[in-house]
C-alpha cells in the first residue's frame, strides 16, 4: 500500500489492489486469503477491528465434517435442511457450492488458530439448532463461537501485519467513466475525507439490524455496504426477508442491541412457554421448539398478542431442566444473572428481535456482483444461500467460504486484466435523503417487523418520506442515517409488493404462501434520481 499526503482541502489518498470494507469473518478471511495470493490489501472498518457483528454470534458453525457427524448425516442432508428453511427461494446450486466448501473452510480456520470445543473421543462437540435434522453445529467457548472466530482472525491479521484502517466509514464507491470500480471514499472519526484507489472493492459490512428498535446486532449494523452498493449501480434482492431471532433476553423498554439467547439452548432441551406456562410451540410445527426461526418467531408473536397470564411483550424459555447451564452457556448465563435471573431456577424472559438480513447485494457465491470490480460477502450479500429464511448457524460458514471465494475471484479478475483503472476514478459529492433515526426505527419496528400489512407498510413509507431531509455525507452519523433511510425505503417497497407470507416475511393480510405468483426473488435498484425501485417485472396476479 502506498499513501500520498494531499492538502487538507482535498483529504488524503491510498492505493491498493483490493480494499476490504469490514472486519468480520467474511472481511478478514478475504483479506488473509488475498494476501496469500500476493495482492496488496487494505482493510477498512468503521469501529475497532474486532468490533463487528461476528463476535456476537453465539451458536456455532453448521458444517458436516468428515468422520465427525451423526450416523446418516451428510452435506446433502445439510443442503436439504437449508432449502427447507429457505422456503422456496434458495438457489440450490449456490447452497450446494457453499456447504460443500464448508469442511475445507473450517479446516483453514482451525489451521489459523481457532479452537472449537472438544467432545468425546477427541472429536469436536456438536449441537443441534432450529431447522437442522442432525447434530452438526460445532461451537467454541460453549456459546461464544463468534468471539473465538473473530479472535483467531484478528490475531492472524495482526500477526501478518495486514494494514487495517480503523474508525473509518466507507461513503461512496469511486467509479471509472465506464462504471467500473476504482476505489472507495472514506471518512475518519473527525470527518476528514480519504480516497482509497483500487480496482477491486469487497463489501463485507454485515447487516442492518439498526433499522429496528430492538436487535441482536451491534450499533454499527446500519446497512452502509448495501447502500453503497446500490449507489454504485449494483442490484439487491430479498430485502423483505429480515430474520427475527426468536429469543433475545427481554428487559422492559430495551433499545439497541439486546443479548442473544442462543438457539442451542433449545437444542439442548429448553422449552418455550407463555405467561401462563403453556408451551408455545405445541402443535405448531413437527420440530416443536426446534422449528425454523421464522416459524418460532411468528408463533411467539401470535402468543404475545393473546397476552396469556397478562404478559403481552415476552414469553419464557424454561431451561431449568438443563444440567451444567453455566458451563455450557456462559455468555447467556452471565447476561441472565445481570438482570437478576438464574436460569437454573427461573425461566428466562425472551422476545424476538431483528437478527439477520437474508437478502442483500446480489452476488455469486464467489462474491462477484453486477458491477465490475465490486464484490460482496457475508451478511451484506445475497448469494442465494438463505432464501426467505436463514438456517441457524449457516452464516459463519458462509462468511468463511464466500470471503475466500471473493478474494480468489478478485485476484483472478485482476490477473486477467478485467478490472477498471483506478487512475480514472471520478467522484461526486452526493446530496441524499436522510431520515431522523429514532422516527425511522419506531416506524420500522411498528409496521415492517413481524406481521406486516398493506396499511401499515403504506404508513411506514409515508413516514419515511415525510421525515427525510436532503443532506450531505460529512460525518459517520450522516453516512449511517442515509444508509438506514435508503435501506428502509427499499425494504418497505419490497415488502409491500410481496402479497404473500413466506419465510421471514409475514403478511397479516396475505397469510398464505403463494408459489404460483411469488416463488421468486425481487430485484431492487436505484432510479436515476436515487430512489429504490423494483427492477423485476410484476407477474400477472402478483401486484
Amino acid at each position: 500500500m502506498t499513501v500520498c499526503d494531499l492538502q487538507s482541502k482535498t483529504g488524503w489518498e491510498a492505493r491498493a489492489d483490493l480494499v476490504v470494507v469490514g472486519s468480520g469473518v467474511a472481511g478478514l478471511t478475504a483479506a488473509l486469503r488475498a494476501r496469500e495470493l500476493g495482492l496488496r490489501v487494505l482493510v477498512v472498518t468503521k469501529a475497532a477491528v474486532a468490533d463487528g457483528n461476528t463476535r456476537w454470534a453465539q451458536g456455532g458453525v453448521a458444517v458436516v465434517l468428515d468422520g465427525e457427524h451423526d450416523e446418516g448425516d451428510s452435506v446433502a442432508r445439510h443442503v436439504e435442511d437449508t432449502l427447507t428453511a429457505g422456503a422456496g427461494l434458495c438457489e440450490p446450486d449456490a447452497v450446494r457450492a457453499i456447504l460443500h466448501a464448508g469442511p475445507k473452510a473450517v479446516a483453514w480456520l482451525r489451521s489459523r488458530g481457532a479452537r472449537f470445543d472438544p467432545g468425546a473421543s477427541g472429536l469436536l462437540a456438536r449441537t443441534r439448532e432450529g431447522g437442522h435434522s442432525a447434530f452438526r453445529v460445532i461451537h467454541a467457548g460453549g456459546d461464544a463461537t463468534g468471539a473465538e472466530v473473530e479472535r483467531a482472525l484478528v490475531a492472524e491479521t495482526t500477526g501478518q501485519r495486514l494494514p487495517v484502517l480503523e474508525r473509518h466509514i466507507a461513503i461512496d464507491a469511486l467509479l471509472t467513466p465506464r462504471g467500473e470500480i476504482a476505489g472507495v471514499s472514506v471518512l475518519d472519526a473527525g470527518g476528514v475525507l480519504g480516497r482509497l484507489r483500487a480496482p477491486a472493492v469487497l463489501l463485507a459490512t454485515g447487516g442492518l439490524g439498526q433499522l429496528y428498535q430492538a436487535t441482536s446486532n451491534p450499533e454499527i449494523a446500519t446497512g452502509d455496504g448495501l447502500a453503497l452498493a446500490l449507489r454504485a449501480g449494483a442490484q439487491a434482492a430479498d430485502l423483505e426477508f429480515v430474520q427475527f431471532h426468536p429469543t433475545v433476553l427481554y428487559t422492559p423498554g430495551a433499545r439497541g442491541r439486546c443479548p442473544l439467547v442462543t438457539e442451542a439452548v433449545r437444542g439442548e432441551g429448553a422449552v418455550l412457554v407463555d405467561g401462563a406456562g403453556v408451551p408455545v410451540m405445541r402443535g405448531v410445527h413437527p420440530l416443536g421448539d426446534l422449528a425454523p426461526r421464522d416459524v418460532v418467531s411468528a408463533a411467539i408473536t401470535r402468543r404475545m398478542a393473546e397476552a396469556p397470564g397478562g404478559v403481552d411483550d415476552h414469553v419464557f424459555l424454561d431451561a431449568t431442566g438443563l444440567s451444567g447451564f453455566a458451563r455450557r452457556f456462559p455468555t447467556v448465563h452471565a447476561a441472565c444473572r445481570a438482570i437478576g435471573v438464574d436460569p437454573a431456577r427461573q425461566p428466562i424472559p425472551v422476545t424476538p428481535a431483528a437478527h439477520f438480513a437474508c437478502g442483500g447485494v446480489v452476488a455469486e457465491p464467489d462474491g462477484r456482483t453486477g458491477v465490475r470490480g465490486l464484490y460482496a460477502a457475508g451478511e451484506v450479500a445475497r448469494t442465494g444461500l438463505h432464501g426467505a429464511n436463514r438456517l441457524a448457524s449457516n452464516s459463519l460458514l458462509e462468511g468463511l467460504v464466500a470471503g475466500t471465494g471473493a478474494a480468489e475471484a478478485a485476484a483472478a479478475d485482476l490477473a486477467a486484466g478485467l478490472l477498471g483503472d483506478p487512475r480514472q476514478a471520478r467522484e461526486r459529492e452526493r446530496v441524499v435523503p436522510v431520515a431522523e433515526r429514532d422516527a425511522l426505527q419506531r416506524v420500522m419496528s411498528r409496521y415492517a417487523a413481524i406481521g406486516r400489512d398493506a396499511e401499515g407498510l403504506a404508513v411506514a413509507g409515508s413516514v419515511l418520506d415525510l421525515s427525510t431531509s436532503e443532506g450531505r455525507l460529512r460525518t459517520h452519523r450522516e453516512v449511517e442515517d442515509a444508509a438506514l433511510t435508503l435501506v428502509a425505503q427499499a425494504l418497505v417497497a419490497a415488502a409491500a409488493r410481496r402479497t404473500e407470507s413466506r419465510g421471514c416475511h409475514v403478511r397479516a393480510d396475505f397469510p398464505s404462501r403463494d408459489d404460483g405468483s411469488w416463488q421468486r426473488s425481487q430485484l431492487i435498484r436505484l432510479s436515476p434520481s436515487g430512489q429504490p425501485v423494483l427492477a423485476d417485472p410484476v407477474l400477472e396476479g402478483a401486484a
